[in-house]
């Protein structure tokens, strides 16, 4: 565990006072990045804001354990998040590249790097459902709690056989959707 564990810790517990240092550490350095790269102060802040949320929800994860400094990990999620938003709006790749930047270790961004994909691979799977037909959706994003099956299927108004049934078909497309989407073909 990485000592910057505390700011994931702030993160999950939403406290305030070390959110508040997060952006005072953090927001000028990926306020700075996106600004020489085609952006603007509204676009950082929401990028920054996008990033911790994603971090957020990273960190809710049991297993989640910072292994490398938070900045590190944060700068790369931002960079990430920017670089796809160039790509939405059609414009020039980056002009200034992270190690000019900041001051991290290239061990740090390998670590971080990490995270971020596994970041964007949820993301990603999370859209795959939200593009499934209702009943598939309804049913993947009420299994994804800790609620037992049988409580699922009462407040699904479905028998707990079909419930099972209907799952294992809606998975079954589910993995069909994420073998085919460009993310995972390579992996």
């Amino acid at each position: 565990m990485h000592p910057d564990q505390k700011f994931i810790i702030y993160l999950k517990e939403n406290n305030t006072k070390g959110i508040d240092e997060i952006y005072a550490l953090y927001s000028a350095n990926v306020t700075r990045y996106i600004v020489k790269n085609s952006g603007n102060n509204d676009d950082a802040a929401d990028i920054f804001q996008e990033s911790l949320i994603d971090i957020y929800n990273l960190a809710h994860k049991p297993s989640f354990v910072l292994t490398c400094p938070f900045e590190a990990f944060l700068i790369t999620v931002a960079k990430r998040k920017w670089l796809n938003v160039l790509k939405k709006r059609g414009r020039n790749p980056v002009t200034i590249s992270l190690e000019n930047v900041y001051t991290v270790k290239e061990d740090d961004f390998i670590v971080s790097d990490s995270y971020a994909d596994q970041i964007e691979e949820e993301n990603t799977i999370l859209k795959l459902v939200d593009s499934m037909a209702d009943s598939c959706r309804s049913i993947i994003k009420a299994c994804m709690g800790k609620e037992p099956q049988d409580k699922i299927a009462e407040n699904l108004g479905l028998s707990y056989a079909y419930l099972r049934k209907k799952k294992s078909e809606c998975m079954a497309l589910l993995r069909k959707l994420v073998k085919d989407h460009p993310l995972f073909m390579n992996k």
